[in-house]
């Protein structure tokens, strides 16, 4: 190997998570501060943090919801339309 090229290799560096959590290994970096790790992260966890400070998942999920409550198709529209003419019948027989 060539000397001087290669990165300082500190074989006890500590990565400290958000959490808590500490961890030695082996890197090219002293210390590394993470978010993540398997002690917080929901998959591991099986549990759902959500960090939302401009409210961004409430607004997703209230228009979630109402697109999926609103019928849309073919047989949605053919009942709206004969409801339409019907309402328009009823309307005619009354001036009438």
């Amino acid at each position: 190997m060539k000397k001087d090229i290669h990165p300082e290799y500190f074989p006890k560096a500590k990565i400290s998570c958000a959490c808590g959590a500490a961890y030695v290994v082996g890197s090219t970096m002293p210390e590394i501060s993470i978010e993540l790790c398997a002690a917080c992260h929901p998959f591991y966890t099986g549990t759902q943090k959500i960090i939302d400070a401009a409210r961004r998942v409430e607004k997703f999920q209230t228009r979630a919801k109402s697109v999926a409550t609103v019928a849309t198709g073919k047989k949605v529209k053919t009942q709206k339309r004969a409801a339409q003419k019907a309402a328009k019948a009823g309307d005619d027989k009354k001036t009438a």
